[in-house]
């Protein structure tokens, strides 16, 4: 038998280390400069960021952010210095150069270290109850990072850098749903802190008992359509959602010599097609001609902009909806009946997925705002959105097409995922990205007949649209973009 004061020493033992700090630091790569006119300057990769005035004493304090600040010394509010160093941390955070550490109370550790994701991040904990059940996402994944051991969700704003093995062992335990308090019976309890801050990242998951099914648990209706491996792949390859680099960054330059632009030649007979082609394919089919002419554009002349005629035509020939109707499924008792269209260009399963939504800045006939083209109706819709989000967007296409203006009509292609994920399984997110390698050959083909420029893009940021129109990213989000204009002047060949 266990005697009282053997169980009060247990207690205290798991007591003493069920405790843990929150602190904010700067990374690395940033460096503070106090200015003589009390201006903060953030410094990091060549570039620099003004964080504002601030007295003296805020602007010594703000320098131990290099070894870390506690969190909770700056919310109390108690001075005018924790003020300022609140308002400090918040710019910093805006710009993703704060970085934050959970560590033990007792000897000074670093339980993790959570790395932001996305702009807005900021550490909260949410409210949790000894008799709450909690289970690992399904979204979630840990995985080697160098030295490091991180763990990670598409649906997080911010990555988890683990510190400590235990903490490892015993979220790998989470696979299968646990109270709180038999986890907080567990030698080597990280603290409840550590389970907070990951119930509001929605890396772990409070459920239901009550309710059978894990994956109906776990967010809404649309999040349940998603497998695990399309939302990593959509959040980690578009903008907004993860800090890590993305573009033409040539990450491997001096690692690999660069593949050459023709695949070697296999050994064996060739058979020369040459002169065995007919002439229609280069004098009488319009098609062809067309796509030896189809060029990328990444500029435009503001002289001959595109008039709400040739836009109208445009969207009418390549994305209206043409036909409409309805079709029962077989699939024994109780099947349901899908709606299905045809438009211009071919979708897989006849999905018809793809949304428009077209940011103009410069278009005759049309004021500059957001809309969205309803295909069905052929009619484009204004949407209200914040002037500085408005104008993030079209500047982030003007840099991503290396261009030195942004493009006069910006058309971003959104997927109502559920269309497709709703019948397919595993690859529901490689086919509508097969969807829209189609549309943008017809924007290509259709914006060459009609004299007009073009340009695909290659990223997009799935959290600016998200803020824009409030539709969450895993509901309808951004999966392609193209930039089109009127007037536009031959570009260099290498551009094309």
């Amino acid at each position: 038998m266990v005697s009282a004061c053997a169980r009060g020493t247990k207690r205290r033992r798991r007591d003493a280390i069920a405790s843990a700090a929150l602190s904010a630091r700067i990374g690395s790569h940033v460096a503070l400069e106090a200015r003589l006119n009390g201006t903060i300057i953030a410094c990091f990769d060549h570039h620099s960021v003004d964080l504002g005035q601030f007295s003296t004493d805020a602007a010594e304090r703000a320098q131990d952010l290099r070894n870390g600040l506690p969190l909770n010394s700056t919310t109390s509010g108690a001075s005018n210095i924790d003020k300022e160093i609140q308002l400090i941390l918040k710019r910093l955070a805006s710009h993703g150069l704060l970085e934050y550490r959970l560590t033990n109370s007792q000897s000074a550790r670093d339980e993790l270290i959570i790395e932001p994701q996305t702009p807005d991040y900021w550490p909260h904990a949410a409210q949790l109850d000894n008799s709450d059940i909690l289970v690992l996402s399904r979204f979630a994944y840990l995985r080697r990072r160098g030295n490091a051991m991180v763990l990670e969700s598409p649906r997080a704003g911010a990555a988890f850098q683990i510190c400590n093995p235990t903490i490892a062992a015993i979220l790998t335990g989470l696979a299968t749903p646990q109270q709180l308090k038999q986890l907080r019976r567990r030698d080597g309890f990280p603290g409840i802190e550590l389970f907070a801050l990951l119930v509001d990242c929605q890396i772990l998951v409070k459920i239901d008992p009550k309710r059978s099914s894990l994956r109906l648990t776990e967010g809404d209706g649309d999040l349940v359509l998603w497998d695990f491996h399309d939302l990593l792949f959509h959040t980690r390859s578009t903008a907004g959602r993860h800090a890590n680099p993305l573009g033409g960054l040539y990450p491997y330059a001096g690692v690999l010599a660069p593949l050459p632009a023709v695949r070697p030649h296999w050994p064996g007979k060739k058979i020369n097609l040459t002169k065995s082609h007919t002439t229609y394919s280069e004098l009488a089919a319009p098609t062809a001609k067309l796509l030896r002419e189809r060029h990328s554009f990444r500029t435009f002349d503001d002289g001959q902009p595109i008039t709400l005629a040739e836009l109208a035509g445009f969207l009418a020939s390549t994305a209206r909806v043409q036909l409409r109707w309805e079709s029962r499924l077989d699939l024994g008792d109780c099947s349901p009946v899908v709606e299905y269209t045809a438009r211009p260009y071919p979708s897989g399963g006849g999905c018809y997925e793809l949304e428009l939504y077209l940011a103009v800045d410069k278009c005759e006939g049309l004021t500059r705002g957001f809309y969205h083209y309803d295909a069905g109706g052929h009619v484009l819709t204004p949407i209200n959105v914040r002037s500085h989000e408005f104008e993030a967007l079209l500047a982030g296409a003007a840099l991503a097409m290396d261009a030195q203006a942004a493009p006069p009509i910006l058309i971003t292609i959104t997927a109502r995922f559920g269309r497709v994920s709703w019948k397919y399984s595993s690859l529901a997110y490689s086919l509508i990205l097969k969807d829209v390698g189609a549309l943008l050959q017809t924007f290509y083909l259709m914006a060459t007949d009609m004299g007009l420029g073009g340009c695909a893009i290659g990223t997009t940021n799935i959290d600016l649209f998200a803020k824009m129109t409030g539709i969450e990213f895993h509901v309808e989000g951004p999966v392609g973009q193209f930039a089109m204009g009127g007037g536009a002047k031959q570009p260099p060949l290498e551009s094309q």
